[in-house]
């Protein structure tokens, strides 16, 4: 597995080896030994969530899920084109406010680490876009939150406005947005 380091400590990009054929292809899109191995060692996961945006230009995000349920989540795209954003929101960290943003595909099969502590949001690029992703800690609505995806300057390369849903649409300037997350140093 490769595994490239991102300007954002702690985010990082893996992509699987593939091996093809005439039939297709093979992926370990995770293996615990293997990154272990590389000097990577992630939380457990305990929930895969898998989700269809069936128009081009559909926004999710900015989400995040606050201690106590805290959640790191590696993401991939199972079908279509994405781009896909992490943005640090731990007080005190250098990298505060700051994004990083990579175009996750099917083709590509890159996939991304979001470790807890980062907002984390996408956009379609093809119709029928899938995205998978597993998680770090079980969903629980009440420690949900959201930043509007439009406060942070990100450049999401879109043409036209998004398609969103009710509660990305009214979700909290990065301005205004007080983090449940505290930047400790050397984790």
């Amino acid at each position: 597995m490769q595994i490239e380091r991102t300007a954002l400590p702690g985010v990082l990009i893996l992509v699987p080896r593939r091996h093809g054929d005439a039939r297709g292809f093979f992926s370990e899109s995770w293996n615990r030994r293997t990154l272990s191995e590389a000097g990577v060692d992630l939380p457990e996961f305990v929930q895969d969530n898998h989700s269809l945006s069936a128009a081009c230009g559909t926004l999710r995000g900015l989400h995040f899920q606050a201690p106590p349920h805290a959640q790191g989540k590696l993401v991939r795209c199972g079908r279509g084109r994405l781009f896909d954003v992490a943005v640090d929101i731990r007080k005190g960290s250098p990298t505060y406010g700051q994004w990083f943003g990579t175009e996750l595909s099917f083709e590509n099969g890159r996939q991304i680490w979001i470790p807890a502590g980062f907002l984390h949001g996408f956009v379609t690029r093809d119709p029928d876009t899938e995205i998978c992703y597993k998680c770090t800690d079980h969903y629980a609505p009440e420690c949900d939150g959201s930043v509007a995806w439009d406060s942070l300057g990100i450049d999401w390369g879109l043409s036209q406005p998004p398609l969103l849903s009710g509660k990305d649409a009214a979700a909290t300037p990065f301005s205004e947005f007080d983090s449940p997350f505290v930047y400790e140093a050397g984790k």
